[in-house]
């Protein structure tokens, strides 16, 4: 059924139908079992309805591809921050080393400028 495609079709959330099946023991709008063996099967209707399923989780598949790739790009953009916030302080902390290591020089300096007065 092609309307599945329709940019207006109510695509049910899969934490519906995981509910459903968790209480119903089957898939929403597919007969279950037993009802199959007491009132039988139009193989014409299921064929349809096993299509319209087959769309739907083609449809949350490509939803769900677009939400990881998303998610890789915001990754990526996150990661690039980080390493570039950390190359800045890396070299903030290699400025305040030498910084550091002028001023053990200079108090030496002084140290033995003290001792010979």
């Amino acid at each position: 059924p092609d309307y599945v495609f329709e940019e207006d079709y109510d695509l049910p959330p899969l934490e519906s139908i995981q509910q459903y099946v968790k209480e119903n023991k089957h898939l929403p709008e597919v007969p279950s079992a037993k009802e199959m063996e007491e009132k039988g099967i139009d193989l014409g209707e299921m064929n349809m309805l096993l299509l319209k399923k087959v769309e739907e989780l083609t449809l949350h598949t490509i939803r769900q591809e677009e939400e990881n790739k998303k998610m890789k790009e915001e990754k990526a953009s996150l990661q690039g921050g980080l390493e570039g916030r950390l190359e800045e302080l890396t070299l903030h902390l290699i400025e305040q080393n030498s910084e550091i290591k002028n001023l053990k020089k200079e108090i030496q300096t002084l140290k033995s400028v003290n001792d010979e007065n």
